[in-house]
C-alpha cells in the first residue's frame, strides 16, 4: 500500500498482509495464550499501563500519522489521550471478572467461572482508527486473551507506531499482533478462522453482515459489531437554539463527516427554522480548510479518492430531491481531496440520501410540527446507532428518549458526546452487541457453569 506524504516528497510504502501473513498471526496469538492467560491481572496490567504511558509520549508523531493516512487535521486530534484513559483503566479492571455461586440445587456446591477466550480478532475502521483499537484491544487483554489487530488499507500508520509501541512496552511476542491490508484478503481470513474464537468489528453495515455471515460459516465466534448511522437530531421551539445550533454543527462537521454517529438529519420545528438554520449555516461554513498538518485547519479532506468520489456522488443525487442551502462544487486538490459543508433542506424523506449513511460533511435540515409526526421520521431508517433531542421539557425529553430506536440518545446533547460507564452501540442495522468500561469485558469471556456434588456431613 502506498501512501503519500508531502513532506518526505514521495510516498510511505505500508506491507499489507497476505493470507499466510494473517494466518501467521493468529498462530501466533495462540501460542502465546497460555502464557498469557496465567499471568494476573496485575501482570497483565502493568504491560497495558507502560503502553498508555508510551500513547502520552508519542500524542504528536500520532496526530501527524494521522493527517498523512486519511486527512485528520492535527488541531482536532485527541486520540492517542483517549487510548491511553482506556488502557490505564483496563490495567486496573482485571480483578472485576468474577464469577456466581449458589446452593440452591441441594447436595450441591455450584458456580461460574469466566474465562478468556483464546485469540480475539480486532477489526478497525479507517476514520479514528486508534480510538477503537484501544477501546476493543485494552479489555480482551486484561481479560486473558491474546489479540490479532487488522487496520485499515486507507489508514494504517497509526496502527504502525502502536506496534513499535508495542514492542517497546515489552509485551510478550504474540500477545499483540498488527497487521493492515483490505477486508477481502486478511480481514476475510479472521473472520473465517478456526482459531479466532471472538471478532468485535467497527465500520459498515455492509461489511458487518458479511463478517456475521463468516462467522455463523466458520465456528460460530462470538462477534460484536458496531456499524453505520444516519443519526437524527430534534430541535424543539423551547431549546436553547445557540447551543442546539453549535453543537450538531460540530457533530456533522468533525473529522470531516466521518463519523458514524454523526447527527446527519436535523428536523428543527418550524416555528424555529428560520433563526436555526441561519445561524447553523453561519457557523457551518466557518471552517479552515486545508493542510491537515497545520495547526491552524480545522477542517480536512476526505480520507481518500473513493469517499470523495461517494460524498461527492451523493450530493449530486441530494441536489436531484432536495434544496441545497449551502455547499459549492467540492474541490480536488494536490494534497487532499476536499468536500466543503453542505446543507440540504425541504428533502423527502423517501430519498435515497436519507436513508443511506454518506460519510461526510452532509447534513439534512427539515421541519416539523407535532412530536408525534417527528418520531416517525426519525425512526425511519435501518439505522439506530445514536440520536438527540433539544428541549427544556423534562417529560418531553424522556418520552422522546423512550420512543426513539437508538442505542443512545442525548437529552440536550449530541454526538459525540458520550459516557465511559454507559454501554455503547446500535439498534438496527447499527450493530450487535455492546461496549464501553463497563460492559466491554464481557465481550471476551466465556461463561462455564461448575456443578460440585457434596456429601451431607
Amino acid at each position: 500500500m502506498d501512501i503519500y506524504d508531502p513532506n518526505a516528497g514521495g510516498s510511505i510504502l505500508v506491507y499489507e498482509a497476505s493470507e499466510d501473513d494473517t494466518n501467521a498471526a493468529v498462530a501466533a496469538a495462540k501460542a502465546a495464550f497460555p502464557a498469557w492467560s496465567a499471568l494476573s491481572p496485575v501482570e497483565r496490567g502493568s504491560y497495558l499501563k507502560k503502553l498508555a504511558e508510551l500513547m502520552l509520549e508519542s500524542h504528536d508523531e500520532l496526530s501527524q500519522l494521522e493527517a498523512l493516512s486519511m486527512g485528520r487535521p492535527v488541531s482536532t486530534y485527541f486520540e492517542s489521550i483517549v487510548v491511553a484513559e482506556a488502557f490505564n483503566h483496563y490495567a486496573e479492571a482485571g480483578f472485576q471478572v468474577l464469577g456466581t455461586s449458589s446452593l440452591n440445587t441441594p447436595g450441591f456446591m455450584n458456580m461460574t467461572i469466566r474465562q478468556p477466550y483464546g485469540v480475539v480478532a480486532v477489526i478497525i475502521p479507517w476514520n479514528v482508527p486508534l480510538l477503537f483499537l484501544g477501546d476493543k484491544a485494552a479489555p480482551a487483554l486484561i481479560a486473558g486473551n491474546t489479540v490479532v489487530i487488522k487496520s485499515s488499507e486507507k489508514a494504517p500508520l497509526t496502527s504502525a507506531k502502536f506496534a513499535a509501541l508495542v514492542e517497546k512496552a515489552g509485551f510478550p511476542p504474540g500477545v499483540i499482533n498488527i497487521i493492515s491490508g483490505h477486508g477481502q484478503t486478511s480481514g476475510n481470513v479472521l473472520s473465517h478462522h478456526m482459531d479466532v474464537r471472538a471478532l468485535s468489528f467497527t465500520g459498515s453495515a455492509r461489511t458487518g453482515r458479511l463478517i456475521q455471515e463468516a462467522a455463523s460459516r466458520s465456528n460460530l465466534k462470538n462477534v460484536v459489531l458496531e456499524l453505520g448511522g444516519k443519526s437524527p437530531a430534534i430541535i424543539f421551539p423551547d431549546a436553547d437554539i445557540e447551543q442546539a445550533v453549535e453543537e450538531t454543527e460540530h457533530s456533522i462537521q468533525r473529522n470531516s463527516g466521518q463519523v458514524c454517529m454523526a447527527n446527519s438529519r436535523i428536523y428543527v420545528h418550524e416555528s424555529i427554522a428560520s433563526t436555526f438554520i441561519e445561524l447553523f449555516n453561519k457557523k457551518f461554513a466557518a471552517v479552515t480548510m486545508g493542510d491537515p498538518l497545520f495547526p491552524s485547519t480545522t477542517h480536512g479532506p476526505q480520507a481518500d479518492g473513493i469517499q470523495f468520489k461517494q460524498v461527492q456522488a451523493y450530493i449530486e443525487e441530494g441536489k436531484k430531491s432536495g434544496k441545497l442551502a449551502l455547499g459549492t462544487e467540492s474541490t480536488e486538490q494536490k494534497n487532499g481531496f476536499f468536500i466543503r459543508p453542505t446543507v440540504f433542506l425541504e428533502t423527502p424523506e423517501s430519498a435515497r440520501v436519507m436513508k443511506e449513511e454518506i460519510f461526510g460533511p452532509v447534513v439534512h435540515i427539515n421541519t416539523f410540527k407535532e412530536e408525534e409526526e417527528v418520531i416517525s421520521k426519525a425512526n425511519d431508517t435501518e439505522f439506530g446507532l445514536y440520536a438527540a433531542v433539544y428541549t427544556n421539557d423534562i417529560s418531553r425529553a424522556i418520552r422522546m428518549a423512550k420512543r426513539l430506536e437508538a442505542g443512545t440518545v442525548g437529552v440536550n446533547c449530541t454526538s459525540p458526546t458520550g459516557a465511559r460507564d454507559m454501554p455503547f452501540g446500535g439498534y438496527k442495522a447499527s450493530g450487535i452487541g455492546r461496549e464501553g468500561w463497563t460492559v466491554s469485558i464481557e465481550n471476551y469471556l466465556e461463561v462455564k457453569s461448575v456443578l460440585i456434588k457434596v456429601k451431607d456431613a
